[in-house]
């Protein structure tokens, strides 16, 4: 049987395809001029050297020798290669010691264009320990060429590697395919200089680049990064506020802005209790929930972890929708605002701040400390101090008692230790909200732990509140008849719109999948799961376990808040859809008030709506 030449061709081209991807045919070893860290150490004496151990060492062919930098992070080896490749294979091998194997773990290659690699992009990083006198491979999937390549050691490894290799073919190459970390978007960040964030006030020029969509779509632009947070900050896994030049829609946000906050989670193990918050809040309608999305995060090369990548909370219209204001807002109904502030216990380490008459701490936040001008300092803090002694005239209960149902159904005990509120201008209401900050809920507490085995909520049982919070709170949830029976319509819309055990378990479940692959690498970077870290109750010992004592605490507390609310759940057997604005309907409150037939004349929140023959309960959102 004789077989034609066109297959005979395509048989060729699968078998190369099939062998390069194995390794049997590789693309040529690179070479070029080594470039490095400079500085390394002499370990006879333990002093810096230009001489012994130096970066030259990786790349010399012999396993016996190695390199290994004074500085113990974020230094490198690295080729300029004198034009762009693509890289196809890499190679490494440990240092010939005791901790050598070990300290490739967590190691990262970058490919850049730009000899100072603010472009950079990761080619891979190393999951697995190294073998001594051994060459380990591994394939790389990154479809764009570059001319300067390297590797980084991880975080207080001296980078000590024996012997580094680069393989690849000649060209420029295309953007068609990226490397990510993990399935989650990878979020690398150069510095100026390589100069790493210090504190909250100092922006370090950057180049902020997010690889998403198994690496199909590339944002790389200029902008800023900084330090972030209060007493996270403390935390060797540091928080960062990142800020592009111009607004960028980061992965899968709904707008687009300029700052974005990286929440670091340290001494949350399962890496999702902010996010889990955030769909509570989206379950209880508040008007603005914090966009946030699970990332993998780089600095200069060096793996920092597992992090969550959310909104900066400010006034912006995707954000906290009210008018921004200008200096010359210092009279009328300009002056009425809007305003953002937050109730904060660390108010006094803020320059815009006030304490209230009833000795409530305060952070103007917008307009913000180099804006804002006396007239509206005095405004809002005044309107504050009205607020406090009439909050049924000037307090919107509805934001309000949502936002308290959030935190007790999460069972924050730092609800109250950091309220966000704001104020539009030409109302005379003052709003709660957004949701913020959950690190210490979901049963990860030891000063409140168990939650559920309280008879009372957080807030009132070992819950931090700043200033007299607790007091003003009381006042509404407590002392109030008809602000509790508002609460307990709203916990009713919830429930009935799908707040189930079931759904939320459902949740957790998919996030403990999304986060699995990721979730590995933090926790070879902080070696953190069997270490009590902030204020942990208890060692659980696996991330598994972790995510257990979650989905067990959510489940118990859904019904922990019915009894507290002396509320029955029973299903209405209406189901629950999105309107189809399309068709004719009638819309109708919980109640049976009649709304009209027109689905934009109404507010967001739940409605039955009656389209023909057929009646369903509906969110409009």
């Amino acid at each position: 049987m004789k077989i034609g030449r066109a297959v005979v061709l395509r048989i060729y081209l699968l078998l190369v395809m099939v062998c390069h991807s194995s390794g049997a045919f590789a693309d040529d070893k690179l070479s070029g001029t080594v470039i490095g860290t400079k500085e390394s150490v002499n370990y006879s004496t333990n002093m810096k050297s230009t001489t012994v151990n130096t970066c030259a060492n990786a790349f010399d062919g012999k396993l016996e020798t190695f390199f290994a930098s004074y500085e113990r992070n974020y230094t490198w080896a690295g080729l300029d290669l004198g034009s762009p490749f693509v890289i196809t294979r890499v190679g490494w091998s440990p240092r010939n010691d005791s901790q050598g194997e070990g300290r490739v773990v967590l190691g990262v290659f970058e490919g850049a264009n730009s000899p100072d690699f603010m472009d950079a992009l990761p080619l891979y990083i190393i999951t697995e320990k190294g073998k001594i006198g051994t060459v380990s491979h591994a394939d790389v999937h990154c479809s764009r060429g570059f001319r300067y390549v390297r590797y980084i050691g991880p975080s207080n490894a001296r980078c000590n590697i024996a012997e580094l290799e680069f393989y690849g073919h000649a060209g420029e190459g295309d953007d068609t395919h990226l490397y990510q970390l993990t399935n989650l978007p990878t979020v690398s960040i150069h510095t100026e200089d390589g100069v790493i964030p210090y504190d909250k006030e100092h922006e370090i020029e950057s180049q902020l680049t997010i690889i998403s969509d198994d690496g199909t779509r590339l944002l790389s632009e200029p902008g800023s990064v900084r330090e972030r947070g209060n007493a996270s900050r403390n935390f060797p896994k540091k928080p960062y506020r990142i800020k592009f030049k111009e607004k960028q829609r980061v992965v899968d946000a709904p707008g687009k802005a300029k700052k974005w906050t990286l929440i670091n989670n340290y001494g949350d193990k399962t890496l999702m209790r902010n996010l889990l918050a955030f769909e509570l809040s989206r379950r209880l309608e508040m008007p603005y929930t914090p966009y946030g999305t699970a990332v993998d995060v780089l600095l200069n090369g060096e793996y920092k972890g597992c992090y969550q990548l959310c909104d900066q909370i400010q006034v912006q219209k995707n954000r906290v929708n009210i008018t921004e204001m200008t200096p010359e807002d210092k009279e009328g109904d300009a002056l009425t605002g809007g305003y953002l502030i937050e109730v904060d216990a660390y108010a006094w380490e803020e320059k815009s701040y006030f304490y209230s008459n009833k000795g409530n701490p305060v952070t103007i936040k917008s307009p913000d400390e180099d804006s804002i001008i006396y007239q509206q300092t005095d405004y809002i803090r005044r309107y504050f101090n009205r607020m406090e002694s009439n909050w049924v005239n000037y307090l919107d209960q509805n934001t309000f008692l949502r936002h308290f149902l959030v935190g007790e159904l999460s069972g924050n005990t730092d609800t109250y230790w950091s309220v966000f509120m704001y104020k539009e201008r030409g109302d005379d209401k003052l709003y709660t909200g957004p949701v913020w900050d959950f690190d210490l809920a979901f049963e990860n507490d030891d000063r409140t732990y168990p939650v559920n085995s309280k008879s009372d909520y957080i807030y009132r049982s070992g819950g931090s509140c700043a200033g007299n919070m607790s007091s003003f709170v009381d006042n509404i949830v407590i002392r109030n008849a008809a602000a509790r029976k508002k609460m307990v319509e709203i916990w009713d819309e919830a429930r009935q719109a799908g707040l189930t055990e079931e759904n939320m378990v459902a949740w957790i479940d998919d996030m403990e999948k999304e986060l699995e692959q990721s979730q590995k690498l933090n926790f070879m970077r902080w070696n953190i799961m069997n270490t009590i870290v902030h204020q942990n109750p208890r060692i659980w010992g696996s991330y598994q376990a972790e995510v257990a004592n979650v989905r067990r605490f959510m489940k118990e507390r859904i019904a922990w808040m019915d009894k507290r609310l002396n509320y029955t759940y029973h299903p209405n057997g209406i189901s629950v859809a999105i309107a189809d604005n399309e068709q004719p309907s009638m819309f109708f409150s919980l109640s049976g008030q009649p709304y009209g037939s027109y689905m934009n004349s109404l507010k967001p929140g739940v409605y039955i709506v009656r389209q023909g023959q057929t009646t369903k309960k509906i969110i409009i959102r």
